[in-house]
């Protein structure tokens, strides 16, 4: 225990923050996770939202930070690929049509 007066209020402010930053911190894990599972672009957006703030408190680092960003893109962008129907070309191609000669 902290016998000098500045020392106590600095524990005080440390647990203060380490309570805050827990918070944060846990936030972002279960962000993370959330949009992993469902990868839709709300569930993204909001996880990029939490994740630029533990970055911002340097709670996470910043490369940390835009890492997982980008594979959490990576994912909505792969999930879009298999949703969306491919489109099956016919073999018929268009008519060409003849130029016209110009003088």
């Amino acid at each position: 225990m902290p016998l000098i007066k500045s020392a106590k209020k600095k524990l005080r402010i440390d647990r203060r923050k380490e309570s805050s930053n827990k918070k944060i911190e846990n936030l972002v894990r279960l962000s993370i996770k959330k949009a992993g599972k469902k990868p839709t672009p709300k569930s993204i957006q909001e996880a990029f939202k939490i994740i630029d703030k533990g970055a911002k408190k340097n709670i996470i680092h910043k490369n940390k930070a835009s890492r997982i960003k980008s594979r959490l893109s990576k994912l909505l962008n792969k999930n879009k690929k298999t949703l969306s129907p491919t489109k099956v070309k016919s073999g018929l191609s268009k008519t060409k049509r003849a130029k016209k000669k110009t003088s």
